[in-house]
């Protein structure tokens, strides 16, 4: 990987996760990153590439979650910086990629970077995701009590992770499509689910 982008990446644009919601900051681009560069190497295609197209797949997150995957691209496209790593062509694939990353996307991404960050941002953790729904609820519904979060989480659950729901994979070989299993039968057990919840909800407000 090439020092001096990543550098500036480290430098420059990590650090603007910090005052993002909590389901967005710098430990979720990371853990994106480390993803992406698995898959990356799995597949044998440009680590660089796959490195910057995680790094700014949610910057776009303050201008309106429902547009981040198209606010986060042009900041790509907008940041001049890169085109001392990447040619125009390079760039194009890479916007594209953060386009399609976004999980309610019918569509399959258009590249194989687009499949990577798209995979790599669905960590299907039950932890994580559990986590990450609990923190959005609380931060962006702070009048709700504890049961209606529950009762938020629940439905998103539903929507998107439950058998049916929004979410989809792209790459078979990813760690995604047996934790995405573990986690539907949580959902259906709603005493498990219960106990995720409670210590999950306690440690973030305490």
């Amino acid at each position: 990987m090439n020092e001096n982008l990543k550098n500036y990446i480290e430098d420059n644009i990590l650090p603007q996760y910090i005052n993002y919601d909590k389901a967005h900051q710098r430990d979720h681009i990371e853990t994106v990153i480390e993803e992406s560069l698995n898959l990356a190497e799995h597949f044998g295609v440009d680590m660089d590439m796959a490195y910057a197209i995680a790094a700014y797949h949610d910057l776009g997150i303050p201008e309106g979650r429902e547009t981040h995957h198209i606010t986060s691209a042009k900041r790509l496209l907008a940041d001049k910086e890169l085109t001392k790593w990447f040619s125009d062509e390079k760039l194009k694939v890479m916007a594209e990629a953060i386009e399609d990353h976004r999980a309610s996307s019918k569509n399959e991404p258009r590249s194989i970077y687009g499949k990577i960050v798209a995979e790599a941002d669905r960590n299907i953790d039950t932890e994580i995701v559990l986590r990450r729904i609990i923190q959005y609820g609380i931060s962006h519904f702070p009048d709700l009590n504890k049961e209606e979060q529950y009762a938020r989480m629940l439905g998103h659950l539903y929507e998107k992770y439950a058998e049916g729901g929004y979410i989809k994979l792209w790459i078979p070989e990813s760690r995604n499509a047996k934790k995405l299993a573990e986690l539907r039968l949580i959902i259906k057990d709603d005493s498990k689910l219960r106990s995720f919840y409670n210590k999950i909800y306690d440690s973030i407000i305490a």
